[in-house]
């Protein structure tokens, strides 16, 4: 065995332990999963009987479903736009000259260390307790009741809480980008006239276009998979009406699509549905971050 073959077979068997991981906990539990989702498995027995597309028809068919699409999507949008945002202004802010930039920035990136169950609780006590008491002492109509139990405020908090944790991860990627920006570059466009956001939008940001990319990539994903703190914060709830084919049906305002196939396959008992509609979130979602790399990757070609 020649010394390049022993150093090859040195580096498989190095990642040998990390691939059988992933292989055990990942690969092969997706192809199980979809095998599952084409039978009416309950959870119990060998596998069930197989009934082809009759999960994934059905699921079509379902109102609560198809509400809870809607609402993750509208969810995604706002929080990919609002946390991208805040963590952008954050990012400018602890990379100028600023005082105390370093503690503002381990401050800003404290909340990402708290896990989402956790974060749901506090941010649960702060809306239904904390925030009313306080609309009801000045007397300010609008904040005197939860703001988790109103269909059409309920959004709007679980928005806020993911900013508040997240915001402060994707500032890292944006102070990093920054940070690469070479300094001669600010400077001499600052001597030539240019203002403080002209400078900006015409140069800052051009050159951050692969930390947009990889910012916006990550907070859409996180997006559409949020579960811990819609479990922990609103539990779905409070109920909502949704006009489906014609009837008026009962769902749950805040029930994201992660939350929902949980509530399938382990609430309702329902495991091959519930596999069927973790398929089509997988489906989806690999779509849309496909499409938002190309176009972002489209964009860095053309700055």
């Amino acid at each position: 065995m020649t010394s390049k073959q022993k150093r090859s077979l040195t580096e498989f068997l190095f990642l040998l332990p990390t691939l059988l991981a992933f292989l055990l906990v990942i690969i092969i539990p997706f192809i199980m999963g979809i095998f599952y989702s084409f039978t009416d498995w309950q959870g119990t027995g060998a596998g069930g009987n197989n009934v082809g597309f009759a999960n994934y028809i059905s699921i079509f068919h379902q109102p609560a479903f198809l509400y809870s699409f809607m609402r993750t999507a509208e969810f995604t949008v706002l929080n990919v736009v609002m946390v991208n945002i805040v963590a952008f202004l954050i990012s400018l802010l602890v990379t100028s000259e600023i005082r105390g930039r370093n503690l503002y920035r381990a401050g800003f990136f404290v909340p990402n260390l708290i896990g989402g169950i956790v974060l749901g609780l506090i941010w649960q006590f702060i809306f239904s307790n904390i925030i009313p008491s306080v609309g009801k002492a000045l007397g300010i109509p609008g904040l005197s009741s939860s703001l988790i139990s109103q269909a059409g405020s309920v959004m709007t908090t679980m928005v806020i809480v993911n900013v508040w944790q997240y915001a402060g991860y994707i500032m890292l990627i944006y102070v990093a980008a920054i940070q690469g920006i070479p300094k001669s570059v600010m400077e001499a466009a600052e001597v030539d006239g240019a203002r403080y956001w002209t400078r900006i939008l015409r140069i800052q940001i051009p050159l951050m276009a692969n930390a947009f990319t990889i910012s916006l990539f990550l907070t859409l994903t996180n997006s559409f998979k949020m579960y811990d703190v819609n479990v922990a914060l609103t539990n779905g709830g409070p109920t909502a009406v949704f006009n489906f084919g014609g009837s008026m049906n009962i769902v749950q305002s805040s029930e994201l699509l992660a939350l929902n196939i949980y509530q399938t396959a382990f609430k309702y008992n329902n495991m091959a549905e519930g596999q069927a509609k973790a398929v089509i979130f997988f489906v989806v979602l690999t779509i849309i971050s496909i499409i938002q790399v190309s176009f972002n990757k489209s964009k860095e070609v053309e700055m």
